[in-house]
């Protein structure tokens, strides 16, 4: 068992929140396009932070959570792209001015590590206290690979998401928007702006990602104080990926096959471990590194075999993948609008 006092949660929990206080005030002081060198910069330093606490963690508690760590760490920012996916439909359905997209991206991330830590808290005590959670948490990891790989060649309808409906109903929403406002008074009447939906719409998205991911990182390690380390430093460089590889997304055309295939082989270590624990001592387990190695060989296919194809066919376009059948649209034509 891994013991981390007070001290590393306490430095950790600073740490994540600093550098989410630094992105919120510049996104607030300074609403601006994002270019390309200020997004290899940003993405270079939050990369750079999270090599750096793995390895004085790794050096503190030793290679096997070190290990652990940057396992989960890989298996949150490759599902992380994933989230990138959905992030440019939203800013391309509600047309976000490119200023404030820095904003709308570090308020999700805010959002996301919230539900995280909840999903995380929640997910660590039932691990604790029922082993037979593992199975249920594989199970789950199978299923989600399973409807994704089904519908790996669609995009998930933003409109139809249920908070969104709900959030159209309750609250009069203006057609434009009123600079980076989120409520607005229009002839009298108090109103929120699109910018108000296109939250709820990434928090939204961002509970079921949540849902997905936290198992998934649960089958690389089950300590929480890696479950939240791995998922907060793989959140904090999201928004730079964001502005990074949103040109490039397009071409990732097996993503979503590779991210299939990588919940699935979690949902298989998952129930191995629960058979293991709970039915025989005799039934093998997969070790981290091995997972490790697994996930990482499984990225590198997907990338190469991408930029292979879309090289040959240029007309390949990649899907972020949908957990349910939707209609059918033009992702080409909206994330370019």
């Amino acid at each position: 068992m891994l013991e981390i006092g007070a001290l590393w949660w306490g430095v950790t929990i600073g740490l994540v929140v600093l550098l989410l206080a630094i992105d919120l005030v510049v996104a607030a002081a300074r609403p601006h396009r994002v270019g390309f060198r200020e997004a290899v910069l940003w993405s270079l330093f939050y990369i750079a932070v999270a090599v750096a606490f793995g390895v004085v963690f790794w050096m503190t508690a030793g290679a096997q959570f070190g290990t652990e760590f940057f396992a989960g760490y890989i298996v949150e920012k490759s599902l992380s792209v994933d989230n990138l996916f959905v992030f440019v439909i939203i800013m391309s359905t509600f047309a976000v001015p490119e200023e404030h997209q820095h904003k709308v991206l570090t308020f999700g991330i805010v959002l996301a590590l919230v539900m995280r830590a909840i999903f995380i808290a929640v997910g660590a005590t039932l691990l604790n206290y029922f082993s037979f959670m593992f199975l249920l948490f594989g199970l789950l990891l199978l299923f989600t690979a399973v409807q994704l790989f089904r519908h790996r060649d669609e995009d998930p309808d933003v409109e139809d998401n249920g908070l969104v409906k709900i959030a159209r109903r309750v609250f009069p929403v203006t057609d434009e928007y009123d600079g980076g406002k989120l409520f607005t008074r229009l002839q009298g009447r108090r109103m929120v702006t699109p910018l108000f939906i296109v939250l709820v719409a990434i928090g939204g998205i961002d509970l079921l990602f949540a849902l997905d991911s936290i198992p998934a990182v649960f089958g690389v390690t089950s300590e929480a104080f890696i479950v939240f380390a791995a998922n907060a430093f793989a959140l904090l460089g999201l928004r730079a990926l964001f502005f990074l590889v949103k040109g490039l997304l397009d071409r990732l055309v097996y993503l979503s096959t590779g991210l299939a295939v990588i919940l699935a082989f979690i949902g298989v270590k998952l129930v191995l471990h629960w058979l293991h624990v709970d039915i025989a001592p005799s039934v093998p387990e997969i070790p981290t590194p091995l997972s490790l190695g697994v996930i990482v060989g499984i990225l590198i296919v997907v990338t190469v075999a991408s930029l292979i194809k879309t090289r040959n066919d240029p007309s390949a376009t990649a899907h972020a993948g949908s957990l349910k059948a939707t209609r059918s649209r033009e992702p080409q034509a909206d994330r370019e609008s």
